[in-house]
């Protein structure tokens, strides 16, 4: 009798990861036929479709077309923050006791530093986003307060098969991942460029 494999097992593990591929891939194909249906949609002279939204105050006017999951990052650089130097105490003979810098390493601690302030995706967290008539109303995990990403601000969006990055005249770009990215990127240029 040959033994069933293990979760843990070359053959269980294997079996594992073609599960979650396929059920990535199902997602994926879902997300993009969800963007494509709207688009359609949207070209046969549809519109977007409002909802109801808890615990988000809108303005006088603002409509809700989404609120989902995703993932979200910001694009910013930041002021380096430099490491004090770093080295010993030496008790030389002649000398006395005396301070011995680092130099390398603190030239790599300096590079570091540096390299760290660069702009780059910062941020990163799972968040709730809800798409307005107005803009993007974002709540990072454990956060209370809503950040606001209005439409007349927004200079660019980039739509990836799983991303999509919008760029802000006023602040840092903001990059959303996730199953309903597609949708919400046809649906975002839509109301960027009006229904007309």
């Amino acid at each position: 009798m040959q033994a069933r494999p293990g979760p843990f097992d070359q053959e269980g593990t294997t079996m594992l990861s073609r599960r979650h591929d396929r059920a990535e891939n199902t997602v994926r194909d879902d997300a993009t036929q969800a963007a494509s249906a709207l688009t359609q949609h949207l070209q046969d002279g549809g519109g977007l479709v409002p909802v109801q939204v808890s615990g988000l105050a809108l303005a006088a006017g603002e409509v809700a077309f989404a609120d989902v999951s995703c993932s979200a990052a910001r694009f910013y650089g930041t002021d380096v923050d430099y490491p004090t130097s770093t080295g010993y105490f030496e008790h030389h003979p002649t000398f006395g006791r005396r301070w011995v810098s680092n130099r390398r390493l603190d030239a790599r601690r300096r590079q570091e530093a540096e390299d760290a302030a660069l702009p780059q995706w910062r941020d990163h967290t799972a968040a709730r986003v809800v798409l307005t008539s107005a803009g993007v109303r974002l709540l990072p995990r454990g956060a209370r307060e809503w950040m606001s990403f209005d439409h007349v601000l927004l200079t660019g969006v980039t739509a990836e098969p799983a991303t999509v990055v919008l760029s802000y005249s006023t602040c840092a770009p903001l990059l959303l991942s996730g199953p309903a990215v597609p949708w919400l990127g046809v649906a975002i240029e839509h109301l960027r460029h009006g229904s007309a």
